[in-house]
């Protein structure tokens, strides 16, 4: 499966910037225990299928939440930063609203320029998320309990699982936002606060997309710094963190289940090294977005980006990641099916990589 995740990333970077994201992967730089972003507020949502379906049957939900309050303008001979926190919350749940499973990730993107403008960060290297990086995320030295930050949120993800959403915001937190249950923080000593609205917003994003109570659920990404650009006399620079991820459910070997969105977290600054984004404004992901993206004006097929991401899903759903990964591809990264290409007209390479990567 790692074999074939490689095969199908080395297809993507090829495709094309029409693509749902780019690259996977940077060694993020640990920062100190802090809470997730606050949640943005959502607009138009991801097409729901129905509000039942049937005995067993769960809900998948998926939240992305980015913070760009970490960035910071160049200064006393210092680089500018443009970071961006991207928390990723994937959830199964019930139609009683019980939390079936949960899964907790992040992405942590760092783009450095200096005081004329110039990126000075390598724009190729991957960016891994907080999981894909494990023990080399380095926060375990300084963890008052020896747990590094994927143990903790597996282990929060843990506790809040047969829990409903009322028992979930009832959990006890303190006011620096950590755990105020005694058993919950032997296990995690970073803030929560953040997590468990995000888990809420997962739960509010959840739709039946085919998943089952026991399915097993599984939160991918992939990341790139590709579109980032020097400031010139042209114009502002920019630094992107374009992230996608999908919450993938699956029974066995066969998919069951799959939402996708994606965020494009930017940060401008000038010839000065001066950042002119608003920091402290929303970044909305793409099915936030919902018609404003804006894609359907140039759709060959009047389809905006949410709502051929959802027929991706829909395809997939019943597929074996090896079958996803063998869909037929045109030259330009498209949807070579004829089937899939009715609803799906952006390249799909990025959506490939985030299926091949469930269950590896």
């Amino acid at each position: 499966m790692k074999k074939l995740f490689a095969m199908i990333l080395a297809g993507t970077l090829a495709a094309g910037t029409l693509s749902a994201c780019g690259s996977t992967a940077v060694v993020a730089v640990p920062q100190p225990e802090t809470s997730a972003p606050p949640a943005s507020e959502p607009t138009t949502p991801a097409p729901q299928t129905g509000e039942s379906a049937g005995e067993g049957a769960v809900k998948t939900g998926l939240y992305l939440g980015t913070d760009l309050s970490s960035s910071k303008p160049a200064a006393d001979g210092e680089d500018g930063l443009a970071q961006a926190n991207i928390n990723l919350v994937a959830v199964t749940i019930s139609e009683d609203g019980v939390i079936d499973e949960c899964v907790i990730d992040a992405v942590q993107s760092k783009v450095n320029f200096d005081a004329a403008g110039a990126i000075t960060t390598d724009l190729s290297a991957p960016v891994s998320s907080k999981n894909e990086l494990g023990d080399a995320y380095g926060m375990k030295k300084a963890s008052s309990i020896g747990k590094e930050w994927n143990e903790q949120v597996q282990a929060l993800a843990d506790y809040v699982e047969g829990k409903t959403l009322d028992e979930i915001r009832g959990i006890a937190v303190t006011e620096d936002g950590k755990a105020g249950e005694a058993d919950l923080a032997s296990s995690v000593t970073i803030s929560i606060a953040g997590y468990l609205d995000a888990i809420e917003e997962a739960a509010a994003n959840a739709t039946y997309l085919g998943a089952m109570a026991g399915d097993t659920l599984y939160l991918t990404s992939t990341t790139s710094l590709a579109d980032s650009k020097d400031a010139s006399a042209e114009g502002d620079g920019l630094a992107q963190a374009y992230t996608t991820a999908a919450a993938i459910t699956m029974n066995g070997d066969t998919i069951t289940s799959c939402a996708i969105d994606a965020v494009q977290a930017n940060v401008n600054f000038d010839t000065a090294g001066a950042i002119t984004t608003d920091l402290t404004a929303p970044v909305l992901t793409k099915n936030q977005l919902g018609d404003d993206y804006g894609m359907k004006k140039a759709s060959s097929i009047g389809k905006e980006w949410y709502e051929q991401a959802a027929a991706f899903g829909a395809y997939v759903a019943g597929k074996t990641p090896d079958e996803v990964a063998g869909l037929a591809v045109t030259e330009e990264g498209k949807a070579g099916d004829a089937d899939l290409a009715a609803s799906v007209t952006i390249s799909i390479g990025d959506f490939q990589a985030l299926v091949a990567k469930a269950g590896t």
